[in-house]
């Protein structure tokens, strides 16, 4: 807040139940050019395990790597470091032209890592504040180094859990082995069953709503650096496992998935227990693309589990968990052309509208509460290790990436 404070920006901590939203404004009284929202977070992801850190995750500093200079530290990446990358962008065009050139509102939120609770809720309340022409969103990655990119579409999320049960109790594996039911079997049938031998998800009507990459969107990502086999091989695979037909980028960022994220049941101690378990549990996830509908999505998957059930097994469902739809940015807006016009300028090289793998929630929020288009533009790289120890944010990520903002900041009021 004191960083916003010391450019001009009229900033204060507005309290919600959780922690605090940070809301800025400048230039209210302007009415040329653009009003834009940027937002970004400044809460972090635990450190642990806190002795893989080669320093202190929370007294960042700079340091020399063979790829360069780096800072090093817990949110260097995600978020703060990226959120420093704009907001120092506004000091520097304001010390240069005097002023910064449009209305901007900051909207800093303390809760994204755990699930943003308070801010559905926030931005409802401060709609009118809120709401702008356009939000900008800085986190997110570029999508190769040295390759400024602007997402353009994100995945969706339904998250599901539920739990096979078959006999009364625990069965002793030599009175009842042979003829009970196993919910361990039965859980594996099901998992086997999600997906047929190309690798397409086989619950039906799971594919609703799922168009194929545009040709010339296509041709982007094709020339836009990304280099599968490096993708691959620094995880330890040599080929991707997904949708035949489609190369690893495209099943990352333009195709549905369908992924179980946790198995258990029976006995997990040292040693062996001859049981056979009254229950087997199951935590999956389905990410979403194009028009897809999470609720749509969670009915079918819960239909295709129910119809392979074997007699005298059944299933309950976790009925907690949420679902978000996929965000497909209107790339058509001239906001958009422009921005990446002013990338492609400071970068030396043709930016690309880029899809993203993950999802970015408040996207949607802003479409669906404030009825307001996201451009997402970060600096991010890839093996920055947001969200595991020795997180960094490359130094040049940062003083270009001011330089960018302040090329954004320029054209979009030109």
């Amino acid at each position: 807040m004191s960083d916003l404070q010391s450019i001009g920006i009229k900033s204060e901590k507005r309290m919600t139940p959780g922690h605090p939203m940070v809301v800025g404004h400048i230039n209210q009284d302007v009415t040329h050019g653009p009003q834009l929202l940027f937002y970004g977070h400044y809460d972090v992801q635990p450190v642990d395990p806190l002795e893989l850190w080669h320093s202190d995750p929370f007294a960042p500093e700079i340091q020399d790597t063979d790829k360069g200079k780096v800072i090093r530290g817990r949110g260097s990446s995600d978020d703060k470091g990226q959120l420093m990358t704009f907001v120092e962008a506004c000091r520097a065009y304001a010390h240069i032209e005097g002023a910064l050139p449009c209305r901007i509102t900051f909207l800093f939120e303390g809760e994204e890592e755990s699930g943003s609770p308070s801010l559905v809720p926030f931005m409802t309340e401060n709609a009118k504040e809120l709401t702008a022409d356009i939000a900008l969103i800085c986190d997110t990655t570029m999508v190769a180094p040295g390759v400024p990119s602007i997402a353009s579409q994100l995945r969706g999320m339904v998250k599901d859990e539920f739990t096979i049960h078959g006999p009364k109790i625990d069965l002793h594996s030599g009175h009842y082995g042979g003829p009970a039911l196993n919910p361990l079997r039965e859980v594996s049938k099901i998992i086997a069953s999600f997906h047929d031998s190309t690798g397409r998800v086989a619950v039906d009507g799971f594919y609703d709503g799922v168009e194929e990459v545009p040709a010339d969107l296509l041709r982007q990502w094709e020339s836009c650096g990304f280099d599968e086999a490096t993708y691959l091989s620094d995880v330890g695979m040599s080929q991707a496992h997904g949708e035949a037909g489609y190369s690893a980028l495209v099943q990352q960022w333009a195709r549905p998935t369908l992924e179980v994220n946790g198995l258990w049941g029976g006995y997990q101690g040292a040693g062996s227990k001859t049981v056979i378990p009254a229950e087997a549990h199951c935590k999956i996830t389905c990410r979403l693309v194009g028009d897809m509908d999470p609720s749509h999505v969670r009915n079918q998957v819960r239909a295709h589990v129910e119809a392979q059930l074997s007699p005298d097994a059944s299933v309950s469902w976790d009925n907690d968990l949420e679902g978000a739809p996929a965000s497909v940015m209107d790339t058509t807006r001239p906001e958009f052309e422009i921005a990446r016009a002013a990338l492609s300028d400071e970068w030396n090289r043709e930016a690309v509208f880029a899809g993203m793998g993950g999802s970015i929630p408040i996207a949607g929020y802003f479409k669906e509460i404030l009825g307001m288009e996201s451009m997402l533009v970060g600096f991010a790289q890839e093996d920055d290790a947001i969200h595991s120890p020795n997180e960094k944010y490359n130094v040049e990520s940062f003083h270009k990436g001011m330089r960018s903002w302040a090329r954004i900041l320029h054209k979009l009021t030109e």
